[in-house]
């Protein structure tokens, strides 16, 4: 281990104990039990590391973690604690702690999560090292709730060591969010490796992807699609793995449970890789989203082809459009449309001709026609169920899915009144103030124009 480390812990014993302890790792230490003295030191540029304790004598150290983060972005900060609350937690996760640790704390798992930190530092300030974004990489872009949902999960898991799952349709993004998990993780500076099936069909090649990979993240791309032997050889490592392993991830269009019924897929190898189990949704089911992705995707090819933007017949087209490829289809589509489109404003003709060439032209409202309102809800809600895998969904479910279902219906409404809401809360049955209120809480734009009805 090598760098410096500023202490700040109003206990002696600890002080102590980690000087000793960072002292034999080969680390320079100063230590103190005043937060003023730990910020005069991180202003003066001393230290690689700061490891500091919450209630000191002179302050509060998550109160102090944004002042280190303005003096010095870069500089990694391990929070300890005898406050072991999980609010303590959330704080130091929300101040961008690098990591925390309830008191009393495991001395060696101290010890590697300070070495993490500091390799991660050497990395970050590194300028070969400083990742550039893909340019064919899918945004992860929304705020619907069933994707609310997926960032609230990522969030729980981006620090763990189990196994992610990532399932769903292609083209909506696995890899990316596998990608992001990484990104977001205290592993971001280490290796990321994808293995494809054509990367072990030699015999070495699995042994080979783990050395790459090193302690960083290796992702299994469309793990069903490997052979049978390679899911066994696979099973075996994840067996083998130890501390300074990568953590694994997989991707899968399949459902990988209905192929292990079927004996197409290795049980051994599915209970694995299943620790944390993500589901990514289809665009068909996010339909609000579409807006927002538009928008990035006309604006990513600003500098080619000039700033595009849908015109409102052409953004109601394409969002009744079912984008069986997903956001990878739509990507693809607008790219055409702002490389084709003769003025800024992308017209419906345009967009008409844009989406004839494409596959499965099936409108969003067309599908289970025949279906009560009761049944599309039933199945958008055990969609959202199935994101959480075996785990529950958040509390205050009800509120929310209340919320999901109002705004629709009151834009609808409006929409059908021609802005009165008079004739709107009138045709919806609650008190017009009631209505207003709503209005407003929802942020809804009310346009009022004449209106057969």
């Amino acid at each position: 281990m090598d760098g410096t480390v500023l202490i700040a812990d109003d206990d002696r014993t600890i002080r102590t104990v980690l000087t000793q302890a960072f002292t034999r790792a080969g680390c320079k230490v100063h230590a103190t039990s005043s937060l003023v003295t730990l910020m005069r030191w991180v202003e003066e540029g001393k230290g690689d590391l700061v490891i500091s304790d919450v209630v000191m004598p002179d302050g509060n150290g998550l109160e102090m973690l944004p002042k280190i983060s303005e003096a010095r972005d870069e500089l990694p900060v391990i929070v300890i604690s005898a406050q072991n609350t999980i609010m303590t937690a959330i704080k130091a996760t929300e101040a961008k702690a690098f990591d925390y640790l309830p008191k009393p704390f495991d001395l060696p798992d101290l010890m590697k999560r300070s070495a993490r930190a500091l390799a991660l530092k050497r990395r970050v300030n590194s300028p070969a090292s400083s990742p550039k974004p893909a340019e064919n990489e899918l945004p992860l872009v929304g705020r619907t709730g069933v994707m609310q949902e997926i960032y609230r999960l990522i969030a729980r898991v981006v620090n763990g060591d189990l196994p992610v799952l990532i399932s769903g349709e292609s083209g909506t993004g696995k890899s990316l969010i596998a990608r992001t998990i990484h990104d977001f993780s205290d592993r971001r500076a280490l290796p990321f490796v994808v293995v494809n099936p054509s990367n072990l069909t030699t015999p070495d090649g699995l042994d080979r992807m783990l050395a790459r990979a090193g302690t960083g993240t290796l992702v299994f791309d469309e793990v069903s699609d490997l052979e049978w032997n390679i899911q066994g050889q696979v099973a075996r490592l994840m067996d083998r793995l130890g501390d300074n392993s990568p953590r694994i991830m997989a991707t899968t269009q399949a459902d990988l449970a209905a192929k292990m019924e079927a004996g197409d897929f290795r049980q051994d190898l599915f209970y694995r890789l299943n620790g944390v189990s993500l589901a990514v949704p289809a665009l068909r089911d996010r339909v609000d989203d579409i807006p927002l992705l538009a928008e990035f995707f006309l604006g990513r090819n600003t500098d080619i082809e000039g700033t595009h933007v849908l015109s409102p017949d052409a953004m109601k087209l394409i969002r009744s459009y079912s984008w069986p490829g997903n956001v990878r289809q739509l990507e693809n589509c607008l790219k055409r449309l702002a490389a084709t489109s003769a003025q800024a404003e992308i017209t419906l003709s345009e967009a008409e001709q844009a989406l004839g060439g494409q596959p499965e032209i099936e409108p969003v409202m067309q599908r289970g026609q025949g279906d009560k309102l009761s049944a599309s809800i039933a199945r958008h809600l055990q969609r959202y169920f199935d994101l959480h895998g075996g785990a529950l969904p958040p509390p205050g479910l009800y509120p929310r899915i209340l919320h999901e279902m109002e705004r629709p219906l009151l834009e609808i409404a409006l929409e059908a009144t021609g802005g009165n809401q008079a004739k709107c809360a009138d045709l919806l049955g609650i008190n017009r103030n009631t209505l207003r209120k709503k209005i407003t809480d929802l942020d809804i734009r009310v346009t009022r124009r004449r209106k057969l009805v």
